[in-house]
């Protein structure tokens, strides 16, 4: 009697684990959502969060000169050294 039991709880333990993977596989990004094209629309001033971004810059400069920390606000650059 125990038996089949033991069989559909491994057919149940089976087809949750295929179902689980299934699901997983559709969270992989095969390609980036937003595409090169598309990428320029991000980087519109409108986008920015500041509303003046000359102000935005003496201010993050205020800030370095008097906390003496740098970086930290979002600034640009790739790390190539071409800021």
């Amino acid at each position: 009697m125990l038996k089949p039991r033991r069989n559909l709880q491994a057919r149940l333990c089976a087809l949750a684990t295929v179902l689980g993977l299934l699901l997983l596989s559709g969270c992989s990004a095969i390609k980036p959502w937003v595409k090169p094209y598309e990428r320029n629309n991000l980087a519109d001033p409108i986008m920015s969060f500041s509303m003046d971004p000359v102000e935005s810059g003496y201010m993050h400069h205020v800030f370095q000169a008097r906390e003496a920390a740098r970086g930290a606000e979002g600034g640009g650059g790739g790390g190539c050294g071409c800021n």
